[in-house]
């Protein structure tokens, strides 16, 4: 008997975190399952891979999606940002140099307007989640932005694969968070 009863505390224990992963998972589940409803021709499985990307979305609740979904996206623009100064430092051509200035422009602006988002999540209020889904909306204007100046050129991207990705991962950050109501915040 005694054992039983050292036991249960144990096996509670046990069974509480089960349950707790359990449901974690399907909120990363549930999310991107949300998110390809709406989505169609980026996905459940690119979603889920974004997610991949941090260990932590797999327990995380719908604010930790969406301030991990913001990170990811922070650190892509971060990333092409560099990649176009790269670009820049070698162009020739003083027009296609031109667009990647804008590019350049676009893409660190972006990175601002994540780090308000994710200041806006992690406040979790209702006025700070408000502010971080105008910020994104504003990020996921930034590759068509980046792309026109090359149309108008007439001439292919150099960013054209960086930025069908940042098209994509903006639009995780800005459903995610998007879908976060009001009595989640609590």
């Amino acid at each position: 008997m005694k054992l039983v009863q050292s036991l249960s505390p144990l096996i509670f224990s046990l069974l509480v975190l089960i349950s707790s992963s359990t449901s974690n998972a399907s909120v990363l589940e549930d999310a991107c399952k949300s998110f390809a409803a709406n989505h169609a021709d980026i996905g459940y499985d690119y979603c889920i891979r974004f997610f991949q990307a941090d260990k932590g979305s797999a327990t995380a609740d719908k604010i930790g999606l969406a301030a991990i979904a913001v990170k990811i996206a922070t650190a892509a623009a971060k990333g092409t940002t560099k990649h176009i100064a790269a670009l820049k430092a070698s162009e020739g051509d003083k027009r296609r140099k031109g667009c990647l200035s804008s590019c350049a422009e676009v893409y660190s602006s972006a990175v601002d307007n994540l780090g308000e988002a994710a200041k806006g999540i992690a406040s979790r209020s209702a006025a700070g989640f408000q502010d971080a889904v105008t910020v994104l909306s504003a990020a996921r204007d930034v590759p068509d932005t980046c792309e026109e100046g090359f149309r108008e050129l007439g001439q292919p991207s150099p960013l054209a694969d960086d930025d069908a990705e940042f098209t994509k991962e903006s639009a995780v950050a800005l459903a995610v968070t998007s879908a976060i109501s009001p009595p989640t915040m609590l």
